[in-house]
Parts: structure tokens; sequence; C-alpha cells
């Protein structure tokens, strides 16, 4: 069993900063790459970031010089930090395991995380 868990949601004025974690639990071999993607109120779900295993990253325009991901392999966790937030920023943060390996064997093609939620107020 692959569990994704979310933490460092919350509500932040505009201009702030928040920093969000997940963490992939289970018996894990490896995880191709990480990333978070979100879903404001009335639209569908949109990428914000991804990471690899070798640190490759790619960002949304949206976010590109205010947000940056990190990644701790050892740890199987992801970080997205979150700088100069906008009411625009507003949504449901999930997790993403791309290409999740177990020691057993077994693969997963991806895995989801339950969410957090940012408000940005302006």
């Amino acid at each position: 069993q692959v569990q994704l868990v979310e933490s460092g949601g919350g509500l932040v004025q505009a201009g702030g900063s928040l920093r969000l974690s997940c963490a992939a639990s289970g018996s894990i071999f490896s995880i191709n790459a990480m990333g978070w993607y979100r879903q404001a109120p009335g639209k569908q779900r949109e990428l914000v970031t991804t990471i690899t295993s070798g640190g490759s990253t790619n960002y949304a325009d949206s976010v590109k010089g205010r947000f940056t991901i990190s990644r701790d392999n050892a740890k199987n966790t992801v970080y997205l930090q979150m700088n100069s937030l906008k009411p625009e920023d507003t949504a449901v943060y999930y997790c993403n395991a791309d290409r999740l390996e177990l020691l057993t064997g077994y693969r997963y093609l991806e895995v989801w995380g339950q969410g957090t939620l940012v408000t940005v107020s302006s």
C-alpha cells in the first residue's frame, strides 16, 4: 500500500509564503517524478510543477519565479515553497508521484495525494 500525505496548506495574505510537503509512505523502491497540481473552484486540475529523481524541474508559467519545488529522494518527500502568493493561487493542491515502484517490484503508473487547501486572501 502506498500513500501520499500532503501538509502545509492554509490561509495566507497576498504576498505571503507557504511551504507544502508531501511524503510518500510504503515499501518504496523508486519514484520517477513527483509534482504538484492544483484545482481551483470551478476549474480543471492543472500542473503546477514537477521534479524528476535526478532533479530536473518543470514549472507552469504562472508560478515561475515565485514557486520552488525540491525533493528529498531518501525520504520520498517533495516540497513546494510558494512565495509572493496571489489570490489566483487559491486552490486545492495535490501531490503526484509518477511511476512509483515498490520493493516487491509492483509498479504504480501514478499515485495522488488527498489534497491540501491553499487560500490566498487579497
